[in-house]
């Protein structure tokens, strides 16, 4: 029988949290056998701690830039599945160069608020092409995000997404989309569509994301509402690295 350690309790995680920064910072600088070497010789208990207590704003930072360069190492091992859209569920140029993928959920109030910046990016550049990836995590927004599946495969996508922003209402989204409703309705409960969230959740969970919205812009996943100045730089460098 394999021997598991304690589990930390509430008096540790104090503790836990500053060594898991430790480490973050150290492999980031260093790499991982520094971090190994710098801990082992105790180092990380003295002057790199006292650093960082004197400096507590960096941890945060720290760990937001760890948590980044991992999911960037799992999405280089995903491939390029996870830009290849679900068929008409593109904003933006279809045939774009420049790819922004955005997971998204309709009852999510920052993803309702990114919805001017994604505006603003694809008015700016005709070459990006902005796929998006249904993850409803909030409750109530499966079915919301099945019709909005439906709707791509009727070329309505961009339509019933606006809409459905705007009124927050599934039905007065379809009708404001001209959807075809009984073939929507079908398609919304279709195999295709459920593999379709599936895997976007599969995704999501794969690159370490917590919630809506999240990005991938060329080799760099984030998550949150970042603003339209993140992603224009996230792009920008996207395009700079093809």
């Amino acid at each position: 029988m394999s021997s598991q350690p304690p589990a930390s309790t509430p008096a540790d995680a104090p503790r836990t949290l500053t060594a898991t920064l430790l480490t973050a910072l150290l492999a980031l600088v260093f790499g991982f056998l520094g971090a190994a070497a710098w801990s082992y010789s105790g180092l990380a208990d003295n002057r790199t701690r006292t650093f960082l207590l004197t400096n507590p704003d960096l941890l945060p930072q720290m760990a937001q830039a760890y948590e980044e360069q991992e999911a960037a190492k799992r999405l280089a091992q995903m491939g390029g599945e996870v830009r290849e859209p679900f068929p008409g569920v593109v904003l933006g140029n279809p045939n774009g160069k420049t790819v922004l993928v955005e997971f998204t959920d309709y009852n999510c109030p920052y993803c309702e608020a990114s919805l001017k910046d994604v505006n603003r990016l694809i008015a700016e550049d005709p070459n990006l092409k902005v796929v998006i990836r249904e993850w409803p995590i909030f409750e109530g927004s499966d079915v919301a995000s099945r019709m909005a599946l439906a709707a791509g495969l009727q070329g309505k996508y961009r339509a019933f997404h606006d809409a459905m922003f705007a009124t927050g209402d599934v039905t007065a989204a379809a009708k404001a989309a001209g959807l075809d409703i009984t073939r929507a309705e079908r398609d919304a409960a279709s195999d295709a569509v459920s593999t379709e969230i599936a895997r976007n959740l599969d995704f999501a969970r794969s690159l370490g994301f917590t919630g809506t919205p999240a990005w991938i812009a060329g080799k760099t996943p984030f998550g949150g509402a970042v603003g339209y100045e993140k992603l224009k730089a996230a792009l920008a460098a996207s395009t700079e690295a093809r």
